[in-house]
């Protein structure tokens, strides 16, 4: 799914959406959360490159567990998210 940068959004980053908040990046891949909503992700452990078109590659992997043990693992490939 092509993916949306939305930088120092209102609120939070909505599937599908990333971008910087505070200055550190963060990513919220589209599949949506059963339970509490949308899982969301701190990209300041990984490696981001920035294209001329805005776009980001992040690496490596991205992998999010939430507290109840939802899980998404995947990247983010010029603002493309891509699940593994």
């Amino acid at each position: 799914m092509k993916g949306t940068r939305i930088d120092n959004p209102p609120g939070l980053l909505k599937p599908g959406e990333y971008g910087k908040i505070d200055g550190y990046w963060h990513g919220c891949p589209p599949q949506e959360h059963v339970g509490f909503g949308a899982l969301f992700a701190n990209l300041s452990g990984h490696d981001i490159t920035e294209h001329e078109d805005g776009t980001i590659t992040v690496s490596p992997s991205i992998l999010i567990t939430q507290h109840d043990g939802q899980t998404w693992h995947g990247y983010l490939e010029r603002g493309v998210w891509r699940e593994c």
